[in-house]
């Protein structure tokens, strides 16, 4: 009798037509290998962070065509039952410039053209911040952007937006998944992806959409009379991605200065898409120097002293200086009815901001899923959202698009450099003042990788039951500094709360503990829901006034380190720290 591994793989052989993870699958058979089979084949990939991501390989547990093709279909059946004006409506496709990431676009186009849904499919690469900003500009039921944003060249990724233009959120995910399940045989036509512009369904519109977007820039604008005569120049990279010609155009619509025919001067040997990211071991900017080597060379050679960067698919943004997401705009008419959001992992010295001049601000989970949710939240009782952002180097100027955007971030970011300059200030300087007025906050975030979900389980199950069952650390350093407080987003614990729940939402699919300590440090761990990671996110903040920064970096260094030895344990679990 055949097994259950047996009846997969047949299944798979039928229904995949491509020739390259047909032969690896086949491989693998012929190998007798069923160890790897059963890893490949017998677990699905799972909706994540607002849809897929994972590596290109034959099977159902990874990214390829068969899985595609699957999502998609899944995914318009769950939208037409949903929401039947799709058929009106459409949906929207981008495709960032990585392996496979175009042919990935017109599977998923397909899909919904196969179910009578309008398709605008862009005709080119774009930042992933396009795709949001096309559902809100084109009133779309939907979109999907193919990419894995900052991850290695091996991966790529499905990423899925609602028709209000920000992630999905629950119930959405778990009801596409389940949709998934129920449309896995690939439907007639599945595979004629190459014909998709002959139908009148799909139409592309990029050009139109670019357009738009430059224009709604405009607000953003902040220094219009700004006399942009200053000496300065900036370095851009955007990681072999897709930025290069995104940003040029920003900086133009900024006017911002150049001393050539060019907005910026370019890293040149990052500067056009390459999937292979050969220049890069991480092509992430959040990693720091080791991703912006190249940059740096680039500013030292034309002595420039601002650097700009963009992961891949350019919603995220570095700048050359720590902590930006700070900016006090004094012009607002009545701050008071503004508000500004961050995840809760993220530096919270705009809720600093906010005590002192009179804005809501609100936190969230993790993910820009939350942050545009709780946007669109705010908004609806009548509250201006002025910004949002994540510590990942994720931010949201406006609403203008419900997502991390780093084509709009970067070229503000420059704006304010000139702002500055033409006060005799730098970036830095603008820095230092906002922690005087409003308190130093100084953050140690980093991470370490742990490819065994076992392992992972077993750091987290030994925090939540540390002395015994159901119970948690209570200091570090055997008792130098006391914990005051903790809160578990995987169990829903927290006991600073009197019914000892948290508030914000509960994920029992990921690991998230926060403690809190008695002389003010917040440090959450967490795993990642798109990387093989255990990240850890630490702040200590100074009381406005307070200019004794350095007593206050080594207090945290010294605390970091003991609850990292303590807590994770890296030497015993055999954890890979971050390389830099």
């Amino acid at each position: 009798m055949a097994s259950k591994l047996d009846y997969k793989v047949e299944e798979w052989l039928r229904w995949d037509k491509n020739s390259v993870t047909r032969s690896e699958v086949k491989t693998l058979v012929d190998k007798n290998d069923n160890e790897a089979l059963n890893r490949i084949i017998m677990k699905r990939l799972e909706f994540g962070t607002a849809g897929l991501r994972g590596r290109m390989a034959a099977g159902y547990g990874c990214m390829n065509d068969l899985v595609i093709i699957q999502t998609s279909q899944g995914f318009a059946s769950y939208l037409l039952k949903t929401n039947p004006d799709c058929i009106k409506s459409g949906v929207v496709v981008g495709f960032d410039g990585r392996h496979n990431s175009l042919r990935f676009a017109a599977l998923t186009a397909r899909a919904f053209i196969n179910k009578g849904i309008p398709v605008q499919v862009f005709s080119k690469i774009c930042p992933t911040p396009f795709v949001p900003y096309t559902i809100l500009m084109n009133k779309l039921a939907a979109g999907i952007m193919i990419t894995a944003s900052h991850n290695p060249k091996e991966d790529n990724g499905y990423k899925v937006y609602w028709s209000n233009g920000a992630q999905i959120i629950p119930p959405h995910d778990k009801g596409i998944q389940s949709s998934i399940l129920e449309n896995l045989e690939p439907w007639k036509d599945a595979w004629a992806h190459e014909n998709i512009r002959e139908s009148p369904l799909c139409t592309d519109g990029i050009e139109i959409v670019m357009d738009n977007y430059y224009k709604c820039l405009a607000p953003m604008v902040t220094y219009p009379d700004l006399n942009r005569s200053t000496n300065l120049r900036f370095v851009y990279t955007p990681v072999h991605g897709v930025g290069a010609e995104y940003m040029s155009k920003a900086f133009e619509f900024f006017k911002l200065p150049s001393e050539s025919s060019t907005a910026y001067v370019p890293t040149e040997e990052q500067i056009l898409p390459d999937p292979e990211f050969s220049t890069v071991k991480f092509p992430n900017p959040e990693e720091g120097k080791s991703t912006l080597d190249l940059a740096i060379q680039t500013a030292e050679r034309n002595k420039i002293q601002h650097i700009i960067a963009n992961d891949p698919d350019a919603d995220r943004m570095a700048f050359a200086e720590k902590q930006i997401g700070t900016k006090k705009n004094s012009e607002l008419a009545d701050i008071k009815d503004c508000c500004m959001v961050a995840s809760t992992v993220s530096s919270k010295i705009l809720r600093s901001i906010g005590k002192q001049e009179g804005f809501q601000f609100e936190e969230t989970l993790t993910g820009f899923k939350w942050i545009a949710n709780r946007a669109l939240e705010v908004m609806a009782s009548g509250k201006t959202v002025l910004f949002g952002f994540e510590e990942a180097i994720g931010f949201m100027v406006g609403v203008q698009v419900l997502d991390k955007d780093g084509i709009s971030a970067g070229v503000k970011m420059c704006e304010l450099a000139c702002y500055l300059a033409k006060q005799g200030k730098t970036v830095n300087d603008k820095l230092l003042e906002i922690y005087k007025q409003y308190g130093y906050h100084v953050s140690l975030n980093s991470y370490y990788i742990c490819h065994e979900q076992s392992i992972i389980k077993k750091i987290f199950e030994r925090l939540r039951n540390f002395y015994g069952p159901n119970t948690y650390p209570k200091s570090i350093m055997q008792g130098k500094y006391s914990i005051s407080s903790v809160r578990d987003l995987t169990t829903g614990y927290d006991d600073s709360m009197p019914d000892k729940k948290a508030i914000l939402p509960v994920s029992k699919s990921s690991q998230m503990i926060t403690f809190s300590f008695a002389n003010g440090l917040v440090a959450t761990l967490r795993t990642s829901g798109t990387e093989p990671k255990i990240k850890y996110y630490t702040e200590l903040c100074a009381k406005p006034g307070d200019e004794d920064w350095n007593s206050l970096e080594g207090i945290l260094g010294e605390m970091v380190t003991a609850m990292v030895d303590e807590f994770l344990q890296p030497k015993e679990n055999s954890l890979i720290p971050k390389s830099d």
